[in-house]
């Protein structure tokens, strides 16, 4: 199976006491598929996994999917760094509807190859939906390699890798070695048209948040056999791929949400606000976008985006 192009891994929306805002995170998941999206990942990395718990995890699971329906494919954020706790959670999660599962190489304990093979194979056999591995070595301090992905390939629903260790040696060791129907995705927006080149199925995305119709015309341009349009998109977008990470995430993209209209809200500590400073670079960033007839982008685009989030009216929940 595939899960779409274009996934983006929405941030939890919370409210001025830091609890979970589902009813904004509705609204988020269908403007994100409004805007180019295919699917969103809910509660991974972005969406604050680590500090949000499992009985906020599983609500945000159900009324995100009851909402979205056929629309889109939701995929839930199970993994942790306990191999138990995310056995369990994924068990609870094929129980909401979601269209998938995504568990993150265990951060912190820094196992083995050995140790993440049996890790994701003991979460695919408790649950009967695909599983797509994820792989950050830059947050969890270790990498996991193309053998041992081409192992776990090989247990039925495991299905696809968010690929974020940020090597295109090892992305080309990924597709020299995997079977060709198990995917593998960017999970580095900066890093997507070159993925693509190599034969990759798309992009686990933050910058879909802002930019998702532009992401759709670079990734359409692409598998259309236009590459020069993709690599002009690629290039004219690469500021925002990379600034949009001027502090820790999912901090700056909260507060580009906070200035359209979406109320995503503050981020639960360890995290830490955008300064003052990193938000007037985040406000410049935006406004730096150039026109395009493919999406009509506009140099006031923190308006013209609000606009559309202000249009948007959803199911409640």
């Amino acid at each position: 199976m595939s899960f779409g192009r274009i996934l983006t891994a929405m941030v939890t929306p919370m409210n001025e006491e830091l609890e979970v805002n589902y009813q904004e995170a509705v609204r988020l998941a269908h403007y994100l598929v409004d805007h180019g999206s295919d699917g969103v990942v809910v509660c991974g990395t972005t969406g604050e996994s680590p500090t949000v718990t499992d009985q906020e995890k599983l609500k945000l699971f159900k009324v995100v999917k009851e909402s979205l329906g056929s629309k889109a494919t939701v995929i839930a954020g199970i993994g942790s760094n306990s191999t138990n706790s995310s056995i369990s959670l994924a068990r609870q999660a094929s129980t909401t509807g979601v269209d998938g599962v995504m568990a993150v190489v265990p951060y912190y304990n820094k196992p083995s190859q050995e140790g993440m093979f049996q890790h994701f194979k003991a979460i695919a056999e408790a649950t009967p939906l695909p599983l797509m591995l994820y792989n950050v070595p830059g947050r969890t301090s270790a990498n996991l390699l193309p053998d041992t992905v081409k192992r776990l390939s090989e247990i039925p629903n495991i299905v696809s890798l968010k690929e974020a260790a940020g090597s295109l040696d090892q992305v080309s060791e990924l597709k020299r070695l995997l079977p060709a129907g198990f995917e593998v995705y960017s999970g580095d927006d900066s890093m997507t048209l070159p993925m693509l080149a190599l034969g990759c199925s798309g992009i686990v995305s933050v910058a879909a948040h802002i930019i998702g119709n532009e992401m759709k015309a670079m990734v359409d341009a692409w598998f259309d056999g236009d590459t020069a349009l993709a690599t002009k998109w690629h290039l004219e977008l690469y500021p925002i791929f990379k600034g949009i990470f001027v502090t820790s995430n999912p901090v700056p993209i909260k507060a580009l949400m906070n200035m359209i209209g979406i109320k995503a809200g503050g981020v639960r500590l360890p995290l830490a606000e955008a300064t003052a400073e990193e938000i007037e670079f985040l406000k410049d960033l935006m406004k730096s976008i150039k026109p395009s007839k493919a999406t009509n982008t506009t140099q006031g685009r923190l308006s013209e985006l609000k606009v559309a989030s202000e249009k948007s009216s959803y199911p409640i929940v």
